[in-house]
Formats: C-alpha cells, sequence, structure tokens
C-alpha cells in the first residue's frame, strides 16, 4: 500500500500463519535460546506445560504479515521504534496467528515534509481469538515533495 492509502481507523488484517513446533526452536535456537523455547521434555514440566515461541518471535511473524498485507511495494523505509510491546498470552505450537493492524494517526513530518509517519496498532490473535501480541509501531515513509501552486 502507498502512504496516501492509510488512513485513520483504518483496520488491516492479515494471515493466518501456522506457526510449528520446528520453528519456534530454529527461531530460538538462533536468537533467543531459553529452555521454554527450545527444550520440548523440559518445557513440558515448566509453568506453561510446553514449548512457547519467543515473544520476538511473535514480533518478528507480526513484521512479516504486516509487509505482506501493507508495507510491502510501499514508500516506507524504517521505523523509529515502537511505543510499547506486550505479550498477553503465549504463542505455542500449531497456532495460526492472525494480524489485526488499526491506523491510529497518517501525517507529513513538520519538519522535514518528504516523510510521512504511520503510527498503528498491531494485534496478534491465535485461532481461538487470544490476543499475543499487542504492540503500537510507527512506520516512516519517504514521500515526494509538496507541489507548490
Amino acid at each position: 500500500m502507498r502512504f496516501a492509502e492509510f488512513h485513520a481507523g483504518q483496520v488491516i488484517e492479515a494471515g493466518p500463519h501456522a506457526v510449528s513446533e520446528d520453528e519456534i526452536v530454529r527461531y530460538a535456537d538462533a536468537f533467543d535460546p531459553q529452555w521454554f523455547h527450545t527444550d520440548k521434555a523440559a518445557a513440558e514440566r515448566g509453568r506453561f506445560q510446553g514449548l512457547i515461541a519467543s515473544g520476538w518471535h511473535t514480533c518478528a511473524i507480526a513484521m512479516r504479515l504486516a509487509v505482506a498485507a501493507a508495507l510491502g511495494g510501499s514508500e516506507n523505509f524504517a521505523s523509529p521504534g515502537a511505543g510499547y510491546v506486550r505479550w498477553p498470552s503465549p504463542v505455542r505450537p500449531g497456532d495460526r496467528l492472525t494480524l489485526k493492524a488499526t491506523v491510529i494517526e497518517t501525517r507529513r513530518s513538520h519538519a522535514k515534509a518528504t516523510l510521512g509517519l504511520l503510527r498503528w496498532r498491531w494485534q496478534l490473535f491465535n485461532q481461538h481469538g487470544t490476543e499475543v501480541l499487542d504492540t503500537e509501531v510507527t512506520s516512516l515513509f519517504d514521500l515526494p515533495p509538496l507541489q507548490s501552486h
């Protein structure tokens, strides 16, 4: 989607993304090698009674879905960060995750008119409708200069 296509209140949905046990372990082995993400037997004895995905893996899935649904082919070039990140429920092997992205605000930068700012809330839900990620993200867009009349 192009920057001009986004507007406050807009809801963009994407997915589902099926999460496998192998995907959880591979991501964790590479980036978050804690036992409850990598060791199935130990995880079954732990607080969550089974493997759970890293929260950062969950964020990466949301990013992939956002690119597929909205950012791919756009003028987006970076993000200065997130206002908050919450993982209210764990992601487990076999979950099917769907993204709901709600646009909060779009505007041109006051300091640099060729910079577009998109502030939006990303929520991921599993197949039961349980929220597994809630974050507010800002995306930056390269825009053409405003035309003078």
